[in-house]
């Protein structure tokens, strides 16, 4: 049989694996890439035009969450954005495969593997490398975001379109999932620097044990299986930006080695001594409060003067009432389009319970949602109970409320589908125990089978 034309890219810390993978592989794909460490994929995308990367998602003893493999997910997206993702993961861990999945990943296996899965796995994912790499032969238009009208968000826009067309620092303060990346890309966007690289480095996910190699890059022998000179982080982001995501999170014994690259404006990769200059522009954010931290001297106050120089606060979507069914409805009309149902609509009655619920995760809460219920919906149209929006402590118990059947149905459900432990079913309807057991004497529930 005719070998398909492909590069495919394995990665995993077990040699055994990625022998038994290459002698799968080897018969059907052209070319079979290898490697026991994560930190190459960085130096094999840039040599060579890889279609589809098979990526373990742990490598350190002891840590089998699985954040390794997302972090190196999302450097794959940034560096290689025509190359598809397919994760692999043990059997019971597949919850943060699928987390991945939501991120971009095409597509997970398990470990062990079924052969024939695998190859029909990676020969699909081939074809969708094939048509990504189609769409980015003509340069994409910069893709546009909803702003909002709200008072707090015109003045956060209104900063950053004065400081981006300078190259001064920027530190992004906000709570998860209030879009500090998007505000990051749009400075960038808007500066002198749009045409040169935009890095993302997501510092929450990185090891103690990758920073300086990652960021600051490292010489042909500076540790064992450093087999090639490699640029870091900061290099590939010459002359652009860097954005660097939860900088609160960088252990503070790591914090002076950033600070001495801030200060020089250089860097020296491992098992180097030369300094190599610097042209590159710094946007920070965090979601802590980093001042309490250089209060409680967990984060140098040095260090934050230097990413300081302009601070910019994006407001919770809570504090942005005005924007919030405008969010919902840009939101809808983006997913409707990834999932070709452009005609899916919110049901009449969705707007007043987008405006009461609270929004805690902010707007990457709102599109986990919208997306989540545009997969369950019915005849294109998205209700409250598709949202999962309805706040149950804010229902008061009364027969005449319209609510009453829809809360009753999803308290049956749950207390089956938990075997009546109540401690469960509260905690997934979002109850404490008390109000679940005054609803359960409410609906005649006690004899529920």
């Amino acid at each position: 049989m005719r070998k398909k034309q492909a590069n495919i890219l394995v990665v995993d810390d077990q040699e055994e694996i990625l022998f038994s993978v290459k002698m799968i592989l080897k018969k059907q794909f052209e070319s079979i890439f290898t490697t026991n460490d994560p930190r190459k994929i960085i130096s094999l995308l840039s040599e060579n035009p890889i279609d589809v990367v098979l990526l373990d998602m742990n490598y350190r003893i002891g840590f089998e969450d699985g954040r390794e493999g997302i972090h190196w997910l999302k450097e794959i997206q940034l560096l290689s954005p025509q190359t598809v993702v397919i994760l692999m993961t043990g059997f019971g861990k597949i919850e943060t495969a699928v987390e991945g999945i939501k991120i971009g990943a095409f597509d997970y296996v398990l470990k062990p593997w079924n052969n024939e899965k695998l190859l029909t796995t990676i020969d699909n994912a081939v074809h969708e490398s094939r048509k990504k790499s189609k769409k980015l032969i003509v340069k994409p238009e910069e893709k546009k975001y909803f702003t909002g009208t709200s008072d707090k968000i015109k003045r956060a826009y209104t900063i950053a379109d004065k400081v981006a067309k300078t190259d001064a620092n920027v530190l992004i303060l906000g709570e998860n999932g209030t879009g500090k990346f998007v505000f990051a890309q749009h400075i960038h966007q808007n500066s002198q620097r749009k045409d040169n690289p935009f890095v993302h480095v997501d510092l929450g996910s990185l090891s103690d044990n990758l920073f300086e190699s990652e960021l600051f890059g490292y010489a042909k022998g500076a540790f064992t299986d450093a087999q090639t000179d490699t640029p870091g982080r900061f290099e590939t982001a010459a002359n652009g930006t860097i954005f660097l995501d939860e900088i609160g999170n960088i252990p503070l014994h790591l914090q002076s080695k950033l600070l001495h690259v801030l200060q020089t404006k250089s860097v020296t990769r491992l098992g180097e001594s030369k300094a190599r200059p610097l042209n590159v522009r710094i946007i920070a954010a965090t979601n802590s409060d980093i001042k309490a931290e250089v209060i409680n001297k967990t984060f140098r106050e040095d260090l934050l003067y230097r990413i300081n120089t302009m601070e910019i606060t994006l407001p919770a979507l809570r504090e942005r009432k005005d924007d919030i069914v405008p969010m919902a409805e840009y939101l809808l009309n983006e997913i409707g389009e990834k999932y070709n149902q452009p005609d899916i609509v919110f049901d009449e009655n969705v707007a007043k319970y987008l405006e009461k619920y609270p929004w805690k995760g902010n707007v990457r809460e709102m599109e986990n949602k919208i997306e989540r219920a545009l997969i369950l919906s019915e005849n294109n149209i998205i209700t409250v109970t598709d949202l999962d929006i309805l706040d149950f402590e804010d229902i008061p118990i009364d027969d005449e409320n319209p609510l009453s059947e829809m809360e009753k149905n999803a308290i049956e459900k749950s207390l089956l589908k938990n075997n009546r432990n109540i401690s469960k079913t509260a905690e997934e309807l979002g109850l404490s125990r008390a109000s679940l057991y005054r609803r359960i004497e409410k609906y005649g529930l006690k004899n529920i089978e």
